[in-house]
């Protein structure tokens, strides 16, 4: 879109000149308020006394490359614990004292970093949990409850490309036929799911526990709203291997 404004005489306004940032990124500040969200969510369910962190301390190398995938997580970190302090008190710990701490126990990680189980995970937050709280040798509870933000895209006049007669599709917001997008529903076919996008007077519904979409032409009078909600969360599916697994287990 960009790339065609340069050809089109439309007047726009000069560039501005380069001005030092004074705050963090937008987006580095959403993931750090992300986390912090889930903390003050937590504090509301279970009481907590204090907060253990592993404090991130990257080394940089002075090349850009490398010092640059490290920034996202060291800019910010300060501003997260001052979020923290003000619901609990924090107390850091480094990384070699987790590891420890994990040798104590004869917990290991796994390499699978992507696999959503207890050992790819919790066993840091265990560990450190523990250090606190003390009393368990081993984890009593591993069943994982994953939470993943929705994510929007910002309303825009119009799709790059037109549709058959000259029309522009809109494109992005947060509203679906007067529902907000995320909102749980309850569908006489497919029962709890959230609100999506909107195509042809008809709305998506999805899954609340694997986002996947139900059905795209879900009329919005069957739709009984239940509540906003701007996350959702569920118990891990667990794959095939997995499952074959334990089965023979």
């Amino acid at each position: 879109m960009r790339r065609a404004r340069r050809f089109r005489n439309t007047p726009c306004r000069s560039p501005r000149s380069n001005r030092t940032r004074g705050c963090l990124p937008p987006s580095t500040c959403a993931r750090w308020n992300w986390k912090l969200r889930l903390a003050t969510w937590l504090a509301k369910l279970y009481p907590i006394s204090c907060f253990v962190v592993e404090d991130i301390k990257a080394v940089t190398k002075g090349r850009r490359r490398w010092d640059s995938n490290f920034s996202p997580l060291e800019v910010g970190k300060q501003q997260f614990y001052t979020g923290l302090a003000k619901i609990a008190p924090v107390e850091l710990k480094q990384g070699w004292e987790t590891k420890q701490l994990r040798d104590t126990f004869g917990l290991k990680k796994t390499d699978h970093k992507m696999n959503k189980v207890f050992e790819a995970h919790c066993v840091d937050s265990w560990v450190l949990a523990n250090s606190q709280t003390e009393g368990l040798t081993q984890p009593d509870n591993t069943v994982l409850l994953c939470i993943s933000p929705f994510r929007f895209h910002r309303r825009q006049l119009h799709v790059l490309q037109p549709a058959k007669g000259g029309v522009r599709k809109s494109y992005g917001g947060t509203r679906s036929l007067g529902f907000k997008r995320g909102s749980v529903v309850k569908h006489p076919k497919y029962g709890i799911a959230y609100i999506g996008g909107t195509m042809q007077n008809r709305v998506s519904l999805h899954s609340l526990q694997n986002g996947r979409r139900l059905c795209q032409n879900a009329k919005p009078s069957d739709c009984k709203f239940l509540t906003f909600s701007s996350w959702r969360g569920g118990l891990p599916i667990p794959s095939r291997r997995r499952a074959q697994a334990s089965i023979l287990s």
